[in-house]
């Protein structure tokens, strides 16, 4: 079954999209998939979900990751996940689907355009921006096997 496992009759999705909400129109959903597809030849019929983190509070550094599911304009399946980092929850529900479903799965970013120098500076003042490399490196702590960590693409 090329979209993972079923596990409980629940049909995992194994290609996710992280996705920084704006509106949360249609639009915006349509857009990205279409623009993630054509970055990274994905085939049209390939299962896509969306990936959304809200940061509660970035001071706390040990919180539980709550996870959330949900359909928007009856066709973008969404995750939102509320955890005190963007990398270290994406980073954690990648390996939880990789464990559950024994397949890697592979999550799609879009790279920061921009200055390196200021992109970082971002990064470590304010805690934005560059989660792509910042959640490639939380996997690599976590799972020492390169064969078994989840695919980080940036694109």
């Amino acid at each position: 079954m090329p979209a993972g496992r079923r596990r409980s009759g629940v049909r995992c999705c194994r290609r996710l999209i992280a996705n920084e909400p704006d509106n949360r129109d249609q639009a915006e959903y349509q857009d990205k998939v279409r623009q993630i597809r054509a970055d990274n030849d994905i085939p049209a019929g390939d299962d896509l979900m969306f990936v959304e983190v809200t940061v509660l509070d970035p001071s706390e550094f040990e919180s539980g990751l709550r996870v959330r599911g949900e359909v928007l304009h009856n066709r973008y399946r969404v995750l939102t996940l509320e955890s005190s980092t963007v990398p270290n929850a994406l980073a954690a529900l990648l390996l939880h689907i990789r464990d559950e479903t024994g397949r890697r799965p592979h999550i799609y970013f879009e790279w920061t355009e921009g200055n390196p120098m200021a992109n970082f500076l971002r990064f470590f003042l304010f805690g934005q921006g560059e989660v792509a490399p910042v959640t490639r490196e939380v996997i690599r702590e976590a799972e020492p096997d390169r064969g078994r960590r989840p695919h980080v693409h940036a694109g």
